[in-house]
C-alpha cells in the first residue's frame, strides 16, 4: 500500500482526477466506443444458468434418494417366525459344540422354526440362553415360534444326552451307555472289545480305549448304538489332543503321546481341584526324571477297580503292573478318561521342584521338594482323619515316602 491510498482524488481513476489516457491514443483522438450488450448472448448466459440450477436439483434428488436407500438397508430385514407352540413331534439333535447358526439349521430342516433368522435372533436377545443349549437331543413341535422352541432347548432338563463325567473309568462308561441305551449289560464293553479297531483309536492303544473316552454330553436318538457313542468319544478325545499337538509336547517333555495321556489320567485322579493339575502333573515329571517310583494311590485302586482314601502297606505289595509302588515309570496305560483341565496340566506342567505332595483337607493340598515337611503333612493329615470319625483297624501313619489325601498324594499308604 502507498501513500496514495490515503490521499483520494490523487489516485488515477478517482473522481476528479486526471483520466489516464491509454498508450498509444494521440492526444484529442476520439474515445474508443463501448458497443452495448448483446441481448442474445445475456439470454444464453441465463439459460447456462438455469441449466446447472436443474442438473444441481436433478442430481441432489438422485443423491437423496440414494441416501434414503442405503439407509432403508441398514434396517434389519423380517425374519419368518411361526406363532405359537407348534404341533406334531419332532426329535433334534445338538452336538457338542454346536453354534446357534448350526443349531437354527438343524431346527429349520426339521421344520420347528421358520427361519434361522428368527432363532438366532430370538438367542442372542435372551441373556438367559447364553451358553445354555446343551448337547442332546430335544423333542419339540413343528411349526414353534423361535421363542417357544428356544425356551425347551436352554432348559437342560430336556436333553435326552449322556454325559461322561470327567476321571470315570472305563467300566463306568460302559455301564452308563448300557443304561441309557437300555442295553443288555456287558454290551458296551463287549462294543468296546470286539470293534475296537473300528472306533478310531491310535495304534500304541493296542485297541484299549481307556483314556480316549472323553468327558462329555454326547446326543442321544433312537437309532443310536453303543457303538456310536463310543465313536463320538474316541473322535473327541482325538480332536482334543490334536490342536495341542501332543505329540511335540510329548517329545518336549520326554513322554510319548500315550503317556501323556497316563499323565493326564493320573493328574485327573490325585488332583483335589482344577487349580492344583499343574503342580500334580510336575511332581509326576520330576518322579519320573529321578527315577523314584510314583507311588500314587489311584493307580492301585485302578488296580483293584475301588475308589478309596486308604491304602494300607498290604496294598502296596500288590502284584500288578499298576502298582507305582513297586514299579517305576508310568504303567502300562491310562486309568482313568481325563478331562480337557488334566490334559491341559499334563501337557503345560507347572514350573517347581516338588516331588510330593498330600490334601491335608479339601481345597488344602501341599507341595514340596522336602521329605521331612512331607511327613509333617502327612501327620496333619491324619489327626484331621482321626478327629473327623474313629480311626479304622489298621490305620495309621503312612510308612511311605509320601502323602495321601484326598485323592491321595505321592507316596500315599496306611499300614
Amino acid at each position: 500500500m502507498t501513500d496514495q491510498d490515503f490521499h483520494p482524488g490523487l489516485t488515477p481513476g478517482h473522481l476528479g482526477a486526471p483520466v489516464l489516457e491509454p498508450e498509444g491514443r494521440p492526444p484529442g483522438a476520439p474515445r474508443p466506443r463501448f458497443d452495448a450488450p448483446d441481448p442474445h448472448r445475456r439470454r444464453n448466459g441465463l439459460a447456462c444458468g438455469l441449466t446447472a440450477l436443474a442438473l444441481i436439483v436433478v442430481f441432489g434428488g438422485i443423491g437423496l434418494t440414494g441416501y434414503t436407500w442405503v439407509q432403508s438397508q441398514r434396517k434389519p430385514p423380517v425374519a419368518a417366525d411361526f406363532a405359537g407352540q407348534g404341533t406334531g413331534s419332532v426329535q433334534v439333535s445338538v452336538p457338542e459344540g454346536a453354534g446357534l447358526a448350526q443349531i437354527a439349521s438343524a431346527l429349520v430342516r426339521n421344520g420347528v422354526v421358520a427361519s434361522s433368522l428368527a432363532f438366532t435372533r430370538a438367542a442372542k436377545g435372551s441373556a438367559a440362553a447364553a451358553g445354555r443349549i446343551q448337547p442332546g437331543t430335544y423333542t419339540l413341535r413343528q411349526k414353534m415360534s423361535a421363542a417357544a422352541a428356544l425356551a425347551i432347548l436352554i432348559d437342560p432338563a430336556n436333553a435326552n444326552g449322556l454325559t461322561i463325567p470327567e476321571g470315570w473309568r472305563g467300566y463306568q462308561i460302559y455301564a452308563a451307555i448300557d443304561k441309557k441305551l437300555d442295553l443288555p449289560e456287558g454290551t458296551a464293553q463287549k462294543t468296546a472289545q470286539e470293534q475296537g479297531a473300528d472306533l478310531g483309536l491310535p495304534d500304541f492303544t493296542n485297541g484299549s480305549p481307556e483314556g480316549y473316552l472323553f468327558p462329555a454330553t454326547y446326543s442321544v436318538t433312537e437309532g443310536t448304538t453303543a457303538f456310536d457313542l463310543l465313536k463320538q468319544m474316541v473322535d473327541r478325545a482325538g480332536k482334543e489332543f490334536s490342536r495341542d499337538d501332543a505329540t511335540v509336547v510329548a517329545q518336549n517333555l520326554g513322554q510319548s503321546e500315550y503317556g501323556l495321556v497316563t499323565v493326564a489320567s493320573m493328574v485327573q485322579g490325585e488332583a483335589d481341584n482344577t487349580e492344583d493339575m499343574g503342580k500334580v502333573a510336575r511332581v509326576i515329571y520330576n518322579r519320573l526324571a529321578k527315577g523314584m517310583p510314583l507311588q500314587l494311590d489311584s493307580t492301585i485302586n485302578y488296580a483293584l477297580g475301588r475308589s478309596t482314601l486308604n491304602t494300607s502297606v498290604t496294598d502296596t505289595r500288590l502284584d500288578s503292573p499298576y502298582n507305582t509302588y513297586l514299579h517305576a515309570g508310568l504303567p502300562p496305560s491310562p486309568i482313568s478318561n481325563p478331562g480337557r483341565q488334566a490334559i491341559m496340566a499334563a501337557l503345560d506342567p507347572t514350573p517347581g521342584d516338588w516331588l510330593y505332595f498330600v490334601t491335608v483337607k479339601p481345597g488344602d493340598t501341599r507341595f514340596t521338594d522336602s521329605f521331612d515337611v512331607q511327613q509333617r503333612n502327612v501327620a496333619e493329615f491324619n489327626a484331621n482323619r482321626a478327629a473327623a470319625k474313629p480311626s479304622a483297624p489298621g490305620s495309621g501313619a503312612p510308612s511311605a515316602p509320601g502323602g495321601s489325601g484326598a485323592p491321595s498324594g505321592a507316596g500315599a499308604a496306611t499300614p
